[in-house]
């Protein structure tokens, strides 16, 4: 599994956790932050997919 997966899943976690920290306590900085921390962990999260993808179809 690649690292990217891994990072990104992690890297997404802790966006929601500030976004919804940031939505509880009324910081628009935190929520955007957290938001823009989410979309980075999904597409990093994606990439580690393909890369995934890729090294099983050079296996074959």
């Amino acid at each position: 599994m690649s690292s990217n997966r891994i990072e990104g899943a992690a890297h997404k976690a802790a966006g929601a956790i500030k976004e919804a920290a940031g939505k509880i306590t009324g910081n628009e900085n935190l929520e955007i932050e957290g938001a823009a921390e989410k979309v980075a962990g999904d597409a990093q999260n994606k990439i580690g997919k393909a890369q995934d993808k890729l090294a099983d179809e050079l296996k074959k």
